[in-house]
């Protein structure tokens, strides 16, 4: 069973009734839910992550002071901590009172201002920018089990995307190093003889190309570590993983350059073809640093298209 299931049964057991029984007065002002940190909260755990932060447990959110004060967020986290410490098989860790844990009471701003720096999802344009998109990921993950108030879930509308302009001015930076590092700098490194440079330019190219297939699929791009597990789930370019991942972790002896060579080519003509079918670039060339310059130029807002190519990398 993977955690999010894990943690919605034991609140369906043991959160709801404790909650309904002991706090009602509670229930149209509080959220209950999985999200943040952790692979269980994208679903991504599995029998190796299972030896740290895993546990059936869930995060009870409270609005500010004014609506439910100290006094009562203290008496709801010992009610949390009274529930049974073992469910399913799976053991509960050990929780701080008030919060200090990725499970408990938390207070919603508390929780978005940590993953965004602002405590009701309200973001400027540079912070769009600023804000790491693995955090604006965790910001937005997991599931919403209560919300009769829905205040949780209106901040996570709000932030369940960037700006179409940003997202652009984004996909033409990293368009432009796709171009740079995959289809100029690899090949010269490797006839230079720069077999570490050559690998520095292919994790370079890789990684911009992760960033841009999950811009082309208007979705967050995750911890690195989990960056490969979520493209299997994409709906557009999920088929990148594998030649991504050969690039990734074959050589550059002089039997294996050209081959990488070749798919790094494809994978730059899959990628681009996408960027041209969504009427992103009107640029009829191959190279990818021409049509990161078509996809600067269709950014509406003047102020962040005359910014640096490079400024939302």
């Amino acid at each position: 069973m993977k955690g999010l299931e894990l943690s919605y049964a034991f609140y369906e057991t043991y959160g709801f009734p404790m909650l309904r029984e002991q706090f009602p007065h509670l229930l149209p002002r509080i959220a209950v839910g999985l999200m943040g940190s952790g692979s269980d909260c994208f679903g991504y755990d599995d029998a190796v992550s299972r030896d740290h932060d895993f546990e059936p447990g869930f995060c009870l959110f409270l609005p500010d002071e004014s609506v439910v004060d100290r006094k009562t967020a203290f008496a709801l986290e010992r009610a949390y901590a009274k529930l049974p410490r073992e469910f399913m098989g799976v053991k509960r860790s050990t929780v701080s009172p008030v919060g200090g844990n990725r499970r408990g009471v938390i207070r919603y701003a508390d929780f978005f201002m940590e993953k965004t720096g602002t405590a009701d999802g309200v973001l400027t344009v540079g912070e769009w920018f600023s804000v790491p998109e693995q955090s604006l990921a965790e910001a937005t993950n997991g599931r919403v089990f209560w919300d009769e108030a829905g205040e949780l879930t209106v901040i996570r509308a709000r932030l369940s995307y960037l700006p179409e302009d940003v997202r652009r001015k984004k996909l033409a930076g990293h368009l432009l190093l796709m171009g740079q590092s995959g289809q100029y700098n690899y090949e010269r490194c490797v006839v230079r003889g720069e077999t570490a440079a050559a690998q520095l330019a292919v994790a370079e190219f890789v990684k911009s190309t992760l960033h841009a297939v999950f811009l082309l699929n208007k979705k967050y791009l995750p911890y690195y570590k989990w960056s490969f597990r979520a493209l299997r789930d994409l709906p557009i370019l999920s088929a990148l993983y594998e030649p991504l991942e050969s690039i990734l972790s074959s050589g550059n002896r002089e039997s294996e350059w050209e081959e990488k060579r070749v798919l790094i080519d494809c994978v730059c003509a899959l990628v681009i073809d996408e960027v041209k079918k969504q009427g992103l670039s009107d640029f009829s060339g191959e190279a990818a640093e021409g049509h990161a310059e078509a996809v600067n130029r269709s950014v509406s807002d003047t102020r962040i298209r005359n910014l640096h190519l490079l400024y939302g990398v």
